[in-house]
């Protein structure tokens, strides 16, 4: 596996004068697409560095130690730096979604439970919102269809980031939650005291960079205006400002009424009609593609419940990766973290078992 470090030592090298050339910073999409590759390699290559280091420190040590006992002592200790820095290199050279570093387009709709089910839509996006502001991403809604109780039946966020490091990425937080989440406790509306059970789906999409990564033939898309509607049906605009986008070739439908202006509704609908034909497109590539470069997680069906949110005993359950805890209501503010990196420990251990597999 570390054979292809001098490969990428060199690519490194070269992704580095590329920087230094003031006319990849008059293309944003190509500064963007080299400053992120410059800075996934750069941590190959201080771990590469810090490897060779610590090796030479623990060949200097048993050197020594030949002649002066006193530097035996030593050894052990350099000889587990030396297996940490193994290891947090081998980690490294995991292939990495290519998509890791791009921003996201989450939706999220009420699913069986009726008004409680929209109800705990609406708590997921409380909580992605407080997540992504712990993360220092900035957030954007794009577009919502509220129930009658205060909840959404269907809701969309957009979600950016500000790092160039892959690993930093919004979809490489965030591509693990797509499917759907359970949700166990009393709705506000039962009377009984009875405990119900939920379900609400979470879709995430990449977000595409520039227009032209995804070509659309306008001739391929239909589009209809409407009243905007909110709860219970009623109209909440005079004008034909919603708009509905479909796009023929695969039947993709992206309705967008947020904005008071058609124009404003039609540009955010665009984006998602993007995303999900960037997605459809990765689909088709991953299935084609060896299972080494697949996300073990993000690849199963959507249609899976991923996750249980317990209110009465306060305990959260990812069904994927055995994670389970019980502080539910800091999970519900945003604490999202420990529950994501089990997710990505699951999937970076699959990548591992299928690279050492092939």
């Amino acid at each position: 596996m570390f054979e292809s470090v001098a490969g990428l030592i060199a690519e490194h090298k070269a992704v580095q004068e590329e920087l230094s050339d003031p006319a990849v910073h008059a293309d944003a999409a190509r500064a963007k697409r080299v400053n992120r590759r410059y800075a996934e390699l750069s941590k190959i290559v201080a771990a590469h560095d810090a490897l060779v280091a610590a090796s030479d420190d623990l060949d200097a040590a048993r050197e020594l130690a030949r002649e002066d006992e006193a530097f035996a002592d030593e050894v052990p200790g350099l000889e587990e730096q030396v297996a940490a820095a193994q290891e947090r290199l081998r980690r490294l050279l995991i292939p990495r979604d290519p998509d890791d570093a791009r921003d996201v387009i989450m939706e999220i709709k009420a699913g069986e439970g009726g008004a409680e089910s929209a109800l705990f839509a609406a708590d997921l996006l409380r909580m992605y919102l407080q997540y992504a502001a712990s993360m220092g991403w900035k957030t954007e809604l794009l577009d919502r269809n509220e129930s009658d109780l205060g909840g959404y039946k269907d809701v969309q966020v957009a979600i950016k980031g500000s790092s160039t490091d892959p690993a930093q990425g919004v979809w490489a937080h965030l591509k693990y939650e797509g499917g759907v989440h359970r949700v166990q406790r009393v709705p506000a509306t039962e009377s009984q005291g009875r405990i119900h059970t939920s379900t609400t789906g979470v879709l995430v999409f990449p977000e595409v960079d520039e227009p032209e990564e995804v070509q659309i033939d306008q001739n391929d898309l239909r589009i209809d205006v409407y009243r905007s509607s909110g709860p219970g049906g009623q109209s909440v605009n005079t004008t034909d400002s919603a708009v509905r986008i479909t796009h023929l070739p695969t039947g993709i439908v992206v309705s967008m009424q947020n904005e008071k202006s058609q124009l404003q509704n039609r540009e955010a609908g665009m984006r998602v009609l993007r995303a999900r034909l960037l997605a459809k497109q990765q689909e088709e590539l991953d299935a084609a593609a060896s299972d080494a470069r697949r996300s073990q997680i993000r690849g199963m069906d959507r249609s899976e419940r991923i996750r249980t949110y317990n209110f009465p005993e306060n305990r959260i359950a990812d069904h994927r990766t055995g994670y389970k805890a019980y502080n539910l209501d800091q999970v519900m503010d945003g604490a999202l973290g420990p529950i994501i990196e089990s997710a990505i420990q699951a999937d970076e251990e699959a990548r591992l078992a299928a690279l050492a597999d092939g």
